[in-house]
């Protein structure tokens, strides 16, 4: 019967996602604050259940149960359906997004695409929040949020055009369909022939998540939790839904283009369970390097933030697609993509950590007054 119906299909695999998805929010609420208290030197959670196991329960169980305050001032429809704006955005984009080779709610032709469409609308409810809340540090996080998403999903774009470019299928180069991807990359993961537009999307990404150390829009030092400040209980925490689960879905994105998805190392002949261990691996992978950097960097002035964007970021893509496409055209071996790809990155990392050497400025009085009397 399901056969048959293929809305009633797609609505039942939707209904498992989305019963999956708020699991595994609290699993990995609990293991950020565990890597990221080892990295530095704390235990984390560990007073409610066994080794702290039931601390993010208690948590979710406090904000459905919390009281849900509203602005006198702010404006009622726009606050209030700002959350929703924002999740359900989020939970669509799985609607294209293949954890195996059998285990999808459609294979859509254009899949790629639609994500990165469909994912680009949680800013809508991010400025929304913003706007409604008739608070001066929400607005505030909710513009640099809209010009920091603006920005960076350039990047975003061309890193992942760039490889479909490349993509072989059988009737020649370049898909945006997420099987034809994973299985175009056979034996040798994307990573090794465009490390670029890896070093492009995992930057991106983290700055499409408010991750450090691009957290400007909620930084608590600057605008006290930026366009949420006003939110509490229940609507509070479909923002924290949608932020783990949009780390979710770009950390299995970022294994199906780049690591070979369910395929690589061992092909497509793999039984469905083995697929589901390796989609596993790779997608924890990008989840704990997403936690790691997290506690490791600190927060980028907004000045900086766009800078590095438009200065390197974005010409570094352009390169990559101008790469790609003597590549096509002149036929040349996917070695020559590589060679230049790496170089390509090399350069990037390089002017990167130019940059944060350059504008590192380390505080002290001595220091301060000594470049004071340098300026006068």
């Amino acid at each position: 019967m399901i056969g048959d119906n293929p809305w009633l299909d797609a609505l039942l695999r939707m209904t498992v996602i989305a019963l999956a998805m708020p699991l595994s929010v609290i699993i990995l609420n609990y293991l950020e604050r565990k890597v990221i208290g080892r990295i530095q030197m704390r235990l984390g959670p560990m007073r409610v259940g066994p080794y702290g196991s039931l601390q993010a329960v208690a948590d979710t169980i406090k904000l459905l149960t919390k009281e849900d305050v509203r602005p006198t001032n702010a404006d009622r429809w726009t606050f209030e359906l700002a959350p929703y704006v924002v999740v359900v955005p989020v939970f669509i984009t799985f609607v294209a997004l293949p954890f195996t080779g059998g285990a999808y709610v459609r294979n859509l032709p254009l899949g790629l695409f639609f994500i990165l469409a469909v994912s680009g609308l949680s800013i809508v409810g991010i400025v929304m929040a913003g706007w409604g809340s008739d608070n001066k540090y929400a607005l505030l996080g909710a513009v640099r949020a809209a010009a920091q998403l603006i920005s960076y999903e350039i990047p975003l774009v061309l890193a992942l055009v760039a490889v479909a470019m490349i993509v072989s299928t059988d009737v020649g180069r370049g898909s945006l369909n997420l099987h034809e991807i994973v299985d175009g990359q056979g034996r040798v993961p994307n990573i090794v022939w465009q490390p670029l537009p890896f070093f492009l999307f995992f930057i991106a990404t983290l700055a499409e998540l408010y991750r450090q150390p691009f957290d400007i829009p909620v930084a608590e030092s600057e605008v006290v939790g930026g366009p949420f400040v006003e939110y509490s209980g229940i609507r509070w925490s479909m923002f924290q839904l949608a932020e783990y689960v949009n780390l979710v879905m770009f950390s299995v994105l970022g294994s199906l283009i780049f690591l070979g998805g369910w395929n690589w190392p061992l092909g497509n002949q793999e039984g469905h369970w083995l697929q589901i261990v390796w989609m596993l691996g790779k997608t924890s992978m990008f989840i704990l390097a997403y936690f790691w950097i997290r506690a490791t960097l600190p927060r980028l002035r907004i000045d900086q933030l766009m800078a590095y964007c438009w200065q390197i970021l974005i010409p570094f893509a352009f390169l990559q697609i101008v790469m790609n496409g003597m590549v096509l055209v002149y036929d040349w071996p996917d070695w020559t993509l590589g060679a230049l790809s790496g170089t390509a990155t090399l350069a990037a990392g390089y002017l990167t950590y130019h940059s944060a050497s350059r504008l590192a400025e380390p505080y002290s009085p001595r220091y301060m007054t000594a470049r004071l009397e340098k300026v006068a």
